[in-house]
């Protein structure tokens, strides 16, 4: 997902767009660098069952790219379109796209305003976009409006709340409370995995399976990444301004935050689990 203000009157369900979206995480060095992590594999793994080659895909929220242009290699020769607000980030994965020799059209917008085209898709994908919405039932209403009849929506969503990790320590604590206090002052819901299955029946969504699944950070390397992403996102990037700038924490706090991440990180013992909340609805 990537953030900036919307001004389309209505979108899904006759429901209106909501103004100044901010996209918590931004588009720090430190962020593209988890997005370009995401394969089918490590980020999609509940819909690749569903894929077949010739099936058309639309990914909502595409980031720089890799997730997918991934899924792109397994729907082929279908047309796959991957959408994204941030000019710079598509710009990246169509970079990647052409580096993979993976057909993808890519494009800069809101998916919910774009002319995509009248016929529709037989997927049409987010990973981890609607926990940054502040109208999440709309936004998969007008997935599910992109979808052809008979065609899926599919979406991944971390949940904060429900992540844990070892040994405990009180900075870590404070980082899960920053982050989910300016994520709800942003006016999104930052455990958005657990609701996936009742955002879908709003949505008027019928036929849904709600699944879950994780990622675990447990050996010398992942935990060093990880921490490494989280620290920098912690101090230097724009969940870091909006902590400020919201009263949430204090620069020496948020500091205190990344001794934290990198504190965890250099424990043999230590890991870290994120929750994720998978649905998939037939339309």
């Amino acid at each position: 997902m990537c953030g900036s203000s919307l001004t389309t009157p209505t979108v899904g369900q006759d429901r209106p767009v909501p103004p100044e979206e901010i996209y918590t995480h931004g588009h720090h060095e430190a962020v593209l660098r988890s997005h370009r992590w995401r394969t089918a594999e490590n980020s999609a793994a509940y819909l690749l069952p569903h894929l077949r080659p010739g099936l058309d895909l639309l990914d909502v929220g595409c980031g720089p790219g890799t997730l997918t242009t991934d899924l792109a290699s397994r729907v082929a020769p279908g047309r796959v379109v991957g959408v994204d607000v941030n000019e710079d980030v598509v710009a990246e994965a169509a970079e990647h796209g052409r580096a993979e020799g993976v057909a993808v059209e890519w494009l800069v917008g809101d998916f919910r305003e774009l002319d995509l085209g009248s016929e529709g898709f037989d997927v049409v994908h987010a990973h981890q976009v609607l926990h940054h919405l502040r109208d999440p039932v709309g936004a998969l209403a007008a997935m599910a409006a992109r979808a052809r009849p008979g065609g899926l929506v599919a979406s991944r969503e971390s949940d904060y709340s429900a992540m844990f990790w070892a040994p405990a320590d009180e900075r870590l604590d404070a980082w899960m409370a920053m982050y989910q206090a300016v994520a709800r002052r942003n006016g999104a819901e930052p455990s958005a995995g657990r609701h996936l299955l009742a955002w879908a029946h709003e949505a008027g969504l019928t036929d849904v399976t709600f699944t879950t699944s994780t990622w675990t950070f447990a050996t010398p390397d992942d935990r060093a990444w990880w921490a490494e992403n989280w620290a920098e996102r912690s101090t230097a990037t724009s969940l870091a301004s909006q902590a400020r700038d919201y009263g949430v924490a204090t620069q020496d706090e948020l500091a205190a935050i990344a001794q934290g991440w990198r504190a965890w990180a250099a424990d043999a013992g230590a890991t870290f689990t994120v929750v994720h909340g998978e649905m998939v609805a037939r339309v």
